[in-house]
């Protein structure tokens, strides 16, 4: 086994990069730093989903309309593989403009832009719209739903099962406020979401020159400042529910908040959550893949006596105010390596450390290749060292 040495280098904060979601690890918070009355909530940020805190975040609820998210997530996916258009007619069945509920009060047999549909769901929880997108993605509601737990599963949702695209009540449908966390985070790499969430009053003309009023069903779009989404759901068996998120100083925040009593309560308690979070945490750019460390590192019986270093993979990390300071980088590679070395080749780590607690490792990699010497290169070394 190969001695290993440590380096250890000054920490340098640099511009912004995604990593993996590290929603898996605990929370930031042990139990819960403000009053929340709500069964269950959760607080995260999005980009790295860390949980700052949470409650009662893996039982098993009705989130009524919040079920839209998958809706809307599989639309947006298939808008990105140009599967589907902005642009697209789609015609509104009988059964889609018959649903009950919040609805845009489409009108059957009637063909509507496909953009229409999307932002009616979004922006006013529309079940007739959800239906009729549904229905033109895979042709019927059920099979569409099918993918909708394919996609849940893919995400790692594993205590969320769909049985309609809208969250109307039907028995057999459940999801967790760790798994509404983890789809918002999901839909939220979608801008155009935003795009259509953040807006608190519009109109939809019809095909036959009518109009429909529309208004965001998320209150805080309107009364809390930087926020532009995500979703509110109510029915009596899930009470009243809301995912929110805003973006301040470049983070942002997703409060999850279900079964409140009442519509306020959620709006209120949603508000304290991301409240809590801007003024306690920032999201800091540790490092970036690919960046060099400027470090070489021998390389034995190679066409080159050494090789340049790089980082392999990145790390952004939610810090409480003040932890930036706390944090420092240790360098661990062995004193040689032998030739070949191909360009990217995984040759050490960078440990993470706050304070005395390593919070991460990141690969090192080497910058280029560096094969074995050709015969005459090597004839002369050999040469050279019987000098």
């Amino acid at each position: 086994m190969l001695k290993r040495k440590t380096r250890c280098a000054a920490l340098l904060l640099v511009a912004a990069l995604f990593i993996p979601s590290l929603a898996a690890a605990a929370p930031l918070e042990d139990g819960l730093p403000i009053e929340i009355t709500s069964p269950a909530v959760i607080l995260a940020e999005a980009e790295t989903g860390t949980v700052i805190f949470e409650k009662n975040a893996d039982e098993r609820r009705e989130v009524a309309s919040i079920t839209k998210l998958m809706t809307a997530l599989l639309v947006f996916e298939a808008l990105e593989d140009n599967d589907i258009a902005l642009t697209d007619q789609v015609t509104v069945s009988q059964r889609a403009a018959a649903m009950e509920g919040s609805q845009a009060l489409l009108d059957a047999d009637t063909d509507y832009k496909l953009e229409d549909l999307l932002r009616t769901m979004i922006m006013a929880s529309a079940n007739d719209s959800a239906v009729a997108l549904a229905e033109y993605l895979a042709g019927t509601e059920e099979n569409f739903v099918q993918r909708m737990n394919e996609r849940a599963q893919a995400l790692g949702m594993d205590d969320t099962h769909y049985v309609n695209c809208t969250g109307y009540p039907q028995e057999g449908q459940y999801t967790t406020a760790r798994d509404v966390m983890t789809l918002s985070c999901e839909v939220s790499r979608h801008p155009a979401y935003h795009t259509y969430a953040s807006v608190w009053v519009d109109t939809l003309v019809h095909p036959s020159g009518r109009t429909t009023d529309l208004t965001n069903t998320n209150r805080l779009v309107r009364f809390y400042e930087g926020c532009d989404g995500f979703k509110t759901g109510s029915t009596d068996a899930a009470k009243y529910c809301v995912s929110a998120t805003a973006e301040k100083n470049g983070m942002r925040l997703i409060a999850v908040v279900l079964g409140c009593e009442n519509s306020q309560t959620r709006f209120n308690e949603a508000r304290s959550m991301l409240e809590y979070g801007f003024a306690t945490y920032q999201r800091a750019t540790i490092a970036r893949k690919g960046d060099a460390l400027g470090e070489q590192l021998k390389v034995n019986r190679g066409s080159a006596e050494s090789v340049d270093l790089l980082l392999g993979s990145g790390l952004s990390m939610l810090l409480r105010n003040g932890q930036a300071s706390q944090l420092k980088m240790e360098l661990v590679i062995p004193e040689s390596i032998d030739a070949p070395v191909e360009a990217g080749q995984v040759v050490g780590f960078v440990r993470v450390l706050l304070g005395e607690t390593v919070v991460a490792k990141l690969n090192v990699v080497a910058a280029s290749a560096v094969p074995l010497p050709g015969f005459i290169e090597g004839f002369f070394r050999i040469i050279n060292a019987w000098r």
